[in-house]
């Protein structure tokens, strides 16, 4: 059993004590902690404590676009077998990693993920407040990140966080569901993570009311009943509308005459919806002055801000579902990682094409392999040598790094054989040869035969077209990136060509990924 831990930061001081924490105590230490930086504003370096012994931590950049996206980073560069989840505010006490080492080992293969429990410490001289309220309710909470572990080939399976929930909240919730959906099981562990309670500011009620935009989503994707199966109970949306909607009613009823009882009566159940809600969160606090005044003039507000958000959420387009990275990547040669010189023989013609590099080095860091398959007729028109093709491969390889199994094919086109692209021969032995299912291949080729073999063979093919590429291939194609980074984007972000991206999109008579 190998595994690594991942922890999203923001850069918040509390990360100086997780860290050391972490470091200390019995059990086997994770192959790494991934500490995925998702700062806006990388002018300063995210720099880890000193005097973590043998811990090794590794910063990986993140995309500043919330925790969803953040944990995709880390557990995407993850290698190990199960990666943790731990948040950058909690405190694992010295017997945590012995405790996950126990909860891992223990689990069968069906298992996808390890829960492991949230101590939130309350002040026992006087009652908790709000937000220490709030913060507790973790303690209840069914597959929080805060301490979450799951394997890696589950989150695979299902593509990761979705990154459309862009806060902490129900991004875990969703992945769970998703995770039994999927025919995997969730289970509790023994081990425990502290989780203090720090500071937020008196509005910070009011700022959690956006959460209620992603219950909008999390009705459109698990339907109806998705709290009773995530083990969330229902909240208090039912009253804030009824309480937002008598206070709007009550102000835009009151200047007419002949509606000033229905004003009236509108603006009696404002007052009264207003002061349940406060009562109910004054009367199991600490009931001090501050308090007291703080839930006041929040509950004022509240309803008209969850209401808010609800509205917002109903009114944002859904976007589609997220695409399950693929479990492997098989590229045409030339024209593709390859400058297209046309039956090319000689090793020193060889060169890359501009982001070949960067795009295999990602592919490698999320661990998803990679293979090249290609035709080279050459051989049957009479213009090249077996050897010489093999040694032109060899020199791709030298300059790209390693690329797997490179399948080709000799035919001409009129030989009929299955292999030649558009058949889907070379995707079916690639697939075979990397022990996966072609149906979870991706193909990424720069010409039609490309995409078509990827259809044949029930793989998925992505179009990075050149100046060779026809524009009737490009307008036959599922999907078009570009250029490789594009492509990349697509594969390990979990989206097709088409779903919202934050790059321009040029019309080429159809939308090309960041052209």
């Amino acid at each position: 059993m190998s595994y690594e831990v991942v922890v999203p930061s923001c850069g918040r001081p509390c990360l100086e004590a997780l860290l050391p924490a972490l470091a200390a105590g019995d059990g086997p230490l994770p192959e790494r902690v991934l500490l995925v930086d998702d700062r806006s504003d990388r002018s300063t370096p995210l720099v880890a404590p000193r005097h973590l012994g043998a811990l090794r931590v590794e910063v990986v950049a993140g995309k500043a676009r919330g925790p969803a996206a953040a944990r995709n980073r880390g557990w995407r560069a993850a290698r190990a077998e199960w990666v943790a989840f731990l948040d950058d505010d909690v405190i694992p006490p010295p017997g945590w990693r012995a405790a996950l080492a126990a909860d891992l080992a223990g689990s069968p293969a069906g298992v996808g993920g390890s829960q492991g429990r949230i101590r939130v410490p309350l002040p026992r001289h006087r009652r908790p407040t709000d937000w220490e309220r709030n913060v507790a309710g973790l303690e209840h909470a069914r597959w929080a990140t805060a301490d979450m572990a799951y394997r890696r080939e589950a989150l695979a399976s299902v593509g990761g966080f979705d990154e459309r929930f862009p806060r902490a909240y129900r991004e875990d919730a969703d992945l769970g569901l998703r995770l039994v959906e999927a025919g995997w099981s969730l289970v509790e562990g023994r081990r425990s993570v502290l989780h203090p309670v720090g500071p937020a500011p008196a509005s910070v009620s009011l700022a959690k009311q956006a959460g209620n935009a992603d219950d909008v989503l999390m009705r459109r994707v698990h339907g109806r009943g998705w709290r009773e199966r995530a083990g969330v109970p229902h909240g208090r949306r039912p009253r804030h509308l009824a309480t937002a909607a008598a206070g709007i009613a009550s102000l835009s009823l009151a200047a007419s005459r002949r509606m000033r009882p229905v004003a009236a009566a509108a603006g009696a159940a404002w007052l009264a919806g207003t002061a349940e809600l406060a009562w109910a969160r004054i009367a199991p606090g600490p009931r001090t002055r501050g308090e007291a005044l703080m839930m006041g003039w929040t509950s004022v507000l509240m309803p008209f801000v969850a209401s808010a958000w609800w509205l917002r959420g109903l009114a944002r387009r859904p976007g589609r579902e997220p695409v399950p990275p693929p479990q492997a990547v098989l590229f045409d040669r030339d024209g593709t990682l390859a400058v297209d010189v046309p039956y090319n023989g000689d090793p020193s013609r060889v060169e890359p094409m501009p982001g070949a590099v960067a795009a295999l080095e990602r592919l490698r860091e999320a661990g998803i392999p990679t293979a090249v398959v290609s035709n080279q007729s050459g051989v049957a028109r009479g213009l090249l040598e077996p050897h010489e093709v093999e040694a032109v491969n060899a020199r791709l390889g030298a300059l790209l790094g390693p690329l797997g199994p490179v399948e080709w094919c000799p035919h001409g086109p009129g030989e009929g054989c299955g292999c030649r692209k558009p058949a889907p021969g070379l995707v079916l032995r690639a697939a075979e040869r990397l022990g996966v299912n072609p149906r979870r291949c991706a193909v990424v080729g720069d010409i039609g035969a490309d995409v078509e073999a990827a259809r044949a063979a029930g793989a998925r093919g992505i179009l990075v077209p050149t100046p060779r590429t026809r524009l009737e291939e490009i307008e036959a194609a599922d999907e078009v990136a570009a250029d490789l980074e594009r492509a990349i984007d697509l594969l390990l972000d979990g989206r097709r060509a088409g779903d919202p991206v934050p790059v321009p999109l040029v019309d080429r008579r159809l939308q090309v990924v960041g052209a």
